[in-house]
């Protein structure tokens, strides 16, 4: 993009001279420049997975006006500066639909995940469903999961990036075996800003194939 910061360009620049030959596809590549990028860590690259055409059907998703629904308003924060400057996506936190106070057990995570989904993929349909970007919450992951599982409809994409040890590698595992498209990390890294910032590079694509 054409106002992107110099430190910006030359980073990317110097990621691509380490990285080499990958096999990625083009956006897939982006994706990972944009992942080690904001992780400053090339060990990314060994954890990042694509289902089949993946990036392709987010960006399509993204140029038929498919809301963006995340599971932390830091992601969101995120995304939003994107999204002013690419295809002005709408952008969602699933902590909006959370209820203030929650019973010992649950988190408002995946009451708000459960209700956000209930909600949008009904006003949502195909090929506008929403892409749900996951940077922290697993329970949040499961839930939606689960909500497919039961019949609801199924997001564009799903970014899979939950952070941390207890129930992450659980559910991205679950992910990871269904059919579904999905960009996710192996392990237990992840987290708001890494989740972002493959959204980001995919609005930064949607403008670049519309």
């Amino acid at each position: 993009m054409t106002n992107d910061h110099p430190i910006f360009t030359q980073s990317i620049q110097f990621i691509k001279a380490e990285l080499g030959v990958t096999g990625l596809n083009a956006i897939e590549q982006q994706v990972l420049e944009r992942l080690i990028h904001t992780s400053g860590d090339f060990s990314i690259q060994s954890l990042l997975k694509f289902s089949p055409y993946a990036c392709q059907l987010g960006i399509a998703a993204l140029q038929s006006g498919a809301p963006i629904l995340t599971d932390t308003s830091m992601a969101m924060s995120a995304i939003l500066p994107m999204g002013a400057r690419t295809i002005n996506p709408i952008v969602k936190c699933i902590l909006d639909w959370a209820p203030k106070e929650i019973e010992l057990g649950q988190t408002r995570s995946a009451l708000g995940m459960k209700d956000s989904w209930i909600e949008l993929s009904e006003k949502f349909a195909s090929p506008r469903s929403p892409i749900v970007v996951i940077g922290s919450a697993p329970t949040a992951l499961e839930v939606l999961l689960d909500l497919i599982a039961d019949g609801f409809a199924s997001p564009s994409l799903i970014i899979g990036m939950p952070v941390g040890f207890i129930g992450v590698n659980q559910s991205k595992n679950r992910l990871a075996k269904t059919l579904l498209p999905h960009i996710l990390l192996n392990g237990t890294r992840g987290g708001a800003a890494m989740a972002a910032s493959v959204i980001n590079s995919l609005l930064r694509a949607s403008i670049k194939t519309s």
